[in-house]
């Protein structure tokens, strides 16, 4: 699931889905593969499993958990005093923490403008790490390029959700888990 997100974003496949409907043909410039950073939030089983499964493609890849951790591979942060550094140089920001009272809402406003302009989330985790109104505004800025979410505060996501309406948000039934 993650892997799939961070590839279709890399290859920029989401404009050239909204050029093909507007029956346009321009090609995009690529992304180099050493400006495309992937950030993991949480290196338990999981984020480690993302992070092995990126491995390959020879993204730079960082982690950041709540305590030091080490992995081949992949430049490790930890604690408060490392979330700063981890954000502002990840291209893609995956979610993958648990949700305590210390990750409610962390993927809030002030942390996604810490990550570089244009950038992108996915959340397979869990809803309330998302500061759900913020997205929207900062997506309408063009700082969030565009997100891929699985996980939603209120399951089934209502009708009348903002994120419906914005096409730069993809939205999957929580199914991020199924193998």
């Amino acid at each position: 699931y993650v892997t799939h997100a961070v590839l279709r974003y890399f290859r920029r496949f989401d404009e050239y889905d909204t050029q093909a409907r507007a029956g346009q043909w321009a090609p995009l410039p690529q992304y180099r593969k050493e400006d495309f950073a992937i950030g993991v939030l949480g290196m338990g089983v999981l984020g480690t499993a993302v992070l092995q499964a990126l491995a390959p493609f020879g993204f730079p890849l960082r982690g950041w958990s709540r305590t030091e951790k080490s992995q081949p591979g992949v430049q490790c942060f930890h604690g408060e005093a490392g979330l700063d550094t981890f954000l502002r140089g990840a291209r893609v920001l995956v979610c993958l923490l648990p949700l305590t009272a210390e990750t409610t809402n962390l993927v809030n406003r002030a942390n996604m403008c810490k990550l570089p302009q244009g950038a992108y989330l996915i959340n397979v985790a869990r809803g309330a790490h998302l500061a759900e109104p913020e997205l929207v505004t900062l997506i309408k800025s063009g700082h969030i390029a565009a997100a891929t979410l699985d996980v939603f505060r209120n399951e089934p996501l209502p009708v009348q959700h903002p994120f419906w309406q914005e096409p730069r948000i993809t939205i999957t039934p929580h199914i991020s888990a199924l193998t």
